[in-house]
């Protein structure tokens, strides 16, 4: 799949990105990487295109972001980031920091059922 290089300026801010991770990332990430969730590898601030994805299984064309209270008022850019990343092939699933910090083991399980999809 041909996929359009990310620009020098959206790498640079995946970078800051990963530098400054929410609590929920950060919670996230630790069950994320190093393959520890079904084997499978992720990159979190993973750039896709001009879009920086918060979790990314490029093996698995899986997607995970995490929205936090701001996000209710970006529906209409949600919706436009997640059918460019659909277009390119990506399944995204979408959680609320909330869900990650409350009940990981069922955003785990949510995401280990897509990844086995």
């Amino acid at each position: 799949m041909s996929e359009k290089r990310s620009t020098p300026k959206i790498m640079c801010r995946a970078g800051e990105l990963r530098k400054n991770q929410t609590p929920a990332e950060a919670k996230l990430w630790s069950r994320l990487r190093a393959h520890r969730l079904g084997g499978v590898g992720f990159r979190r601030q993973h750039a896709v295109g001009n879009y920086i994805t918060d979790f990314c299984s490029p093996s698995k064309m899986l997607i995970v972001e995490l929205d936090g209270s701001q996000h209710l008022e970006q529906g209409e850019y949600d919706a436009e980031r997640t059918a460019f990343l659909v277009s390119k092939g990506y399944r995204v699933l979408r959680f609320y920091n909330n869900d990650v910090m409350k009940d990981i083991e069922k955003v785990l399980e949510v995401i280990l059922e897509n990844l086995e999809s």
